[in-house]
C-alpha cells in the first residue's frame, strides 16, 4: 500500500458551510496513517497509508463557514474514484429546509455509495445523507443540536443523538459521528477498519487523542434553550429557569399558567417534548454539572442545592441522564476546565 494506486483512497467533501479544522484535521490524521510513528520513533517517516484528498462541487477556492480558506484538489467530475467519502459538519441553521440546496453532492454521493464506498459524516454532515435518502430505515447520529431538526424532516430515520458514534448501512459502509470534535473518533474507526487497529492506535498516540467514550448524553439537554410558540408555556420556561429548585416547581407552573393540570401538561409536553417534571429535572441536573465543574461542594450538597432532599435518587437520577456518576463527571469535567483556567492568560 506504499504507492499511490494501492492507498486507501479518502475523498474530504468540502463544502461552503464546513469549518477547516475539521477538513484538514481529518486530512492530516488520514495522511500520518503510517508515517509519523515511524518518524518518530527511527527518525525516518514510513509511507503513508492512506491517500486523503479534498473534492468540491466546482473545485473553486472558497471561505469556509469560519472564514478560512480551502482549496479543494478536485471537482466532483475530475477526482479520483474514493474508496471512502467523508463529510464534515454543515455550519448551518438547524431548523433551515437544505431542500435542493446540495442535489449534484448526494448524486455524487449515492453514485459511489451504490459502487461500493463506505460514507462517513461528522456533527452534522448526516444532513447530506438524509438528504439522500441514505438513511431512511437506518440508525444514525448528529450533533445534538441538530437532532430535532432531522427527526422532523426525516421521521424514516432512528436517530440516537446519546451516542458518538453509530454504524449503520448496507454492509456497515455508513459512519457517522456526533458531537463536533468527535470527527476524531470517526477518522481514527476508519483508520483501524481499513488498515489496522494498531496503526489507528500509532495515530492516537502521536497526536495524544482521547476516544469520546461518553458520547453526547452531558450535553444533549442544552437545546432546552430554544423558544416556544405558547407564550403561556414560554413564560413559565423563564420562571422555572430561576425557581427549578423550590419545592412541587409543576404544581407552582400550573398556578402560573391559569390552566387546569391537564391542559398545562399537555401543552408543555407539546412545546418542549419533555413533560414538566422531566423539563425541572433537567434543568436541575444542568446546574449540579455545573456546581460539579466549578466548586467543591459535596455531593450531597450539590443535591441539596439543586431541589433534591434525596441524594441517591440524585444520584441514580445523574447517572441515569448524564450517563456518569456524579463523582465521575467531576473528575473529568473539573479537571478539564481547571486545566483551562490555569492554561488562559
Amino acid at each position: 500500500m506504499s504507492d499511490s494506486t494501492t492507498r486507501l483512497k479518502v475523498a474530504i467533501l468540502v463544502l461552503p458551510e464546513a469549518t477547516a479544522s475539521t477538513v484538514y484535521g481529518m486530512y492530516d490524521l488520514f495522511a500520518s496513517t503510517g508515517r509519523d510513528w515511524e518518524f518518530l520513533v527511527d527518525g525516518k517517516p514510513g509511507p503513508s497509508k492512506i491517500e486523503p484528498f479534498t473534492v468540491s462541487r466546482d473545485g473553486q477556492r472558497f471561505r469556509a463557514g469560519n472564514g478560512v480558506w480551502i482549496e479543494p484538489e478536485y471537482t466532483l467530475d475530475n477526482g479520483p474514484a474514493p474508496d471512502v467519502i467523508c463529510i464534515p459538519e454543515l455550519l448551518i441553521d438547524p431548523n433551515a429546509d437544505p431542500t435542493g440546496c446540495y442535489v449534484p453532492e448526494t448524486h455524487w454521493i449515492t453514485r459511489y455509495y451504490s459502487g461500493g464506498a463506505t460514507l462517513a459524516t461528522a456533527c452534522s454532515g448526516a444532513l447530506l445523507l438524509a438528504e439522500a435518502g441514505l438513511l431512511d430505515g437506518q440508525d444514525a447520529t448528529t450533533h445534538w443540536g441538530y437532532t430535532d431538526a432531522l427527526v422532523s424532516r426525516y421521521p424514516e430515520i432512528r436517530i440516537h443523538s446519546n451516542r458518538a458514534l453509530v454504524v449503520s448501512g448496507e454492509g456497515q459502509r455508513i459512519v457517522m459521528a456526533g458531537g463536533g470534535t468527535s470527527w476524531l473518533d470517526v477518522t481514527l474507526f476508519l483508520i483501524a477498519r481499513f488498515v489496522g487497529v494498531e496503526a489507528a492506535m500509532r495515530v492516537a498516540r502521536v497526536n495524544l487523542i482521547d476516544w469520546h467514550v461518553i458520547g453526547q448524553q452531558p450535553f444533549a439537554s442544552l437545546t432546552l434553550a430554544r423558544q416556544v410558540n405558547d407564550a403561556v408555556i414560554a413564560d413559565c420556561q423563564s420562571w422555572i429557569a430561576q425557581h427549578y429548585d423550590q419545592e412541587s416547581p409543576v404544581a407552582a407552573m400550573v398556578k402560573r399558567s391559569g390552566l387546569t393540570d391537564r391542559t398545562f401538561k399537555r401543552r408543555f409536553t407539546k412545546a418542549t417534548g419533555l413533560s414538566p417534571m422531566e423539563y425541572v429535572h433537567t434543568l436541575r441536573l444542568e446546574e449540579a454539572k455545573q456546581m460539579l465543574e466549578t466548586s467543591d461542594l459535596a455531593v450531597e450538597a450539590v443535591a441539596l442545592e439543586v431541589g433534591y432532599e434525596d441524594t441517591s435518587f440524585f444520584g441514580r437520577l445523574f447517572r441515569r441522564k448524564v450517563g456518569l456518576t456524579p463523582a465521575q463527571y467531576r473528575k473529568r469535567f473539573g479537571q478539564l476546565r481547571q486545566v483551562l483556567q490555569t492554561s488562559a492568560p
